[in-house]
């Protein structure tokens, strides 16, 4: 079973390396990039920042099988956020969040113990939502590295690793 801890610190390392990287492109926003959307059919800069500062948290909520309600009510938590600093920080405090409850899992919950989301039929192991937090959070902030290098930042894909 120290194999399945070993996964679980690879994936939280993982999940820590997006979440320092995320808090460095938040804090290069500016004033003026507030306005930003790419398109119509997409999420606004500021959507897109308030939602990916609180992946972590929003996906322990659904890991954890709440309601629909109570996630909708913590993603409501930084409406009208526009102070980088803050998000960033909402960001770190959210993966400190679900990387304690993570590491008080023992290897059989981990492994065994299968939750589902307000939105799915089928339920997920701990370490399969582990999982999905990783890609959800990457993908938000791939998306934030694009949104800003579109709106003219200057950026370099390797930042990303840093």
């Amino acid at each position: 079973m120290r194999e399945a801890l070993r996964i679980r610190d690879h994936l939280l390392d993982e999940l820590e390396t997006g979440v320092r990287t995320g808090e460095t492109l938040i804090r290069r926003i500016r004033a003026e990039d507030w306005t930003y959307r790419p398109q119509d059919n997409m999420r606004s800069l500021p959507e897109l920042v308030r939602h990916f500062a609180l992946v972590p948290r929003l996906d322990l909520e659904v890991m954890q099988e709440a309601a629909l309600e109570r996630v909708q009510e913590i993603e409501a938590a930084l409406d009208e956020e526009t102070d980088p600093e803050r998000l960033a920080s909402a960001l770190r405090e959210s993966f400190d969040l679900y990387k304690a409850y993570i590491v008080s899992l023992t290897p059989e919950e981990l492994l065994d113990r299968s939750t589902r989301a307000f939105y799915a039929e089928d339920s997920h192991t701990q370490i399969q939502w582990q999982i999905e937090t990783l890609t959800h959070l990457f993908h938000h902030r791939s998306q934030l590295y694009n949104y800003l290098k579109q709106h003219g930042h200057e950026l370099h894909f390797s930042m990303l690793y840093m």
